[in-house]
C-alpha cells in the first residue's frame, strides 16, 4: 500500500512540475529560435527561386520596354537608403532593449517603422509610374519576373512594419517582459533578412538591368 501510494505521489510531483514548467516557461528560448530560424531558411528558399526565375526570363522583353528605359536609379537609391537606415534603427532599438529602456526602445521602432513605411511608398510609386507607362507584370517574362520578385519582398516588409506596429502596441503595454524580448528578438532577425535581400534585389536587378 505503501509502495502504490508513493508512486502515486512521484507521478503528482512530476505532474506538478510540467504543469509549472509550461506555465512559466510555454516558449523556450532556444525551440523559439530554432524555429524561426527554420522559416528564414524556407524564406531563402523562396528568393532563391525567384532570382533563379529572374535570372532566367531577365532579358525577354518581348518587344517591350527593358530595365534601362524603366529604372530611375536616383530614385531606387534612395529608397535603398530608407531601408538601410531602418536596420540601422532597428539596431538602436534592439540597444536600449538591453538596457530595459522601453521608452527608447519605443521611439527607434516608431523610427524604424517610418522608414519601411516611406520604403514601401517610394516602391508603390514606382509600381504606378510603371503599370502607367504600359509596362505592368502581363507586358513581357521580364516584367512578369521582376514584379513577382520585388513585389514578394515588399509583402515581406508590409508584414513586417503590421507585426513592428503590433509589438510596439505589446511592448507599451506589457514592457519588455521575455515574451515581447523575445518577438523583438525574431523581429529583428527578419528586419536585418530582409535588408540583405533587398541589397541583392538593388545589385541584381536594378543595376545590372540598367548596365
Amino acid at each position: 500500500m505503501s509502495d502504490t501510494t508513493s508512486i502515486h505521489a512521484g507521478a503528482a510531483a512530476a505532474l506538478a512540475t510540467r504543469e509549472y514548467h509550461l506555465a512559466h516557461e510555454p516558449h523556450p528560448e532556444n525551440g523559439t529560435s530554432l524555429g524561426f530560424w527554420l522559416y528564414l531558411m524556407s524564406d531563402c528558399l523562396i528568393f532563391a527561386v525567384l532570382f533563379a526565375t529572374y535570372g532566367v526570363l531577365g532579358r525577354n522583353y518581348a518587344g517591350g520596354p527593358t530595365g534601362a528605359e524603366l529604372f530611375d536609379l536616383k530614385l531606387v537609391a534612395v529608397n535603398t537608403a530608407f531601408l538601410l537606415l531602418s536596420s540601422i534603427t532597428f539596431g538602436f532599438a534592439m540597444l536600449q532593449k538591453q538596457q530595459r529602456n522601453v521608452q527608447g526602445t519605443l521611439v527607434w521602432l516608431a523610427v524604424t517603422g517610418l522608414l519601411g513605411l516611406a520604403f514601401l511608398g517610394v516602391e508603390l510609386y514606382e509600381f504606378a509610374h510603371m503599370l502607367h507607362e504600359g509596362a505592368g507584370p502581363q507586358r513581357s517574362a521580364f516584367l512578369s519576373s521582376f514584379f513577382t520578385l520585388v513585389g514578394t519582398h515588399g509583402l515581406h516588409v508590409t508584414f513586417g512594419t503590421i507585426w513592428l506596429v503590433t509589438l510596439m502596441i505589446q511592448t507599451a503595454k506589457h514592457g519588455l517582459i521575455p515574451e515581447n524580448t523575445r518577438r523583438l528578438n525574431c523581429l529583428s532577425m527578419f528586419w536585418h533578412f530582409l535588408d540583405v535581400v533587398w541589397i541583392g534585389v538593388f545589385t541584381f536587378v536594378y543595376l545590372m538591368g540598367v548596365l
